[in-house]
């Protein structure tokens, strides 16, 4: 029973450090979208990385545009993540 219990710890231990090395590897990628209005980077754990903005001549587009490209860049981050996450990505 003891030497169970050890290897289901060793298995759990083993599973957080590939959960780590996922993590620092996703964190490393970058994911990019743009338009004529703004840039926005983020990475595969959903940060922000940059945000760029372009031509500030109008408001309501600018302002539009950052979401679009925000919730671009996050949809291929998260993707990407889930990639990893099966095993199947990098």
């Amino acid at each position: 029973m003891e030497a169970y219990m050890f290897d289901k710890m060793k298995d759990l231990w083993e599973l957080k450090k590939k959960a780590e090395e996922i993590k620092k590897k996703l964190d490393g990628l970058k994911f990019s979208s743009e338009d004529n209005y703004s840039k926005v980077e983020v990475n595969a754990s959903m940060e922000v990385l940059s945000i760029s903005i372009k031509d500030i001549s109008n408001k309501e587009r600018v302002e539009k545009s950052l979401s679009e490209n925000l919730n671009k860049a996050m949809k291929n981050a998260k993707n990407e993540a889930a990639k990893a996450a099966m095993g199947i990505g990098f």
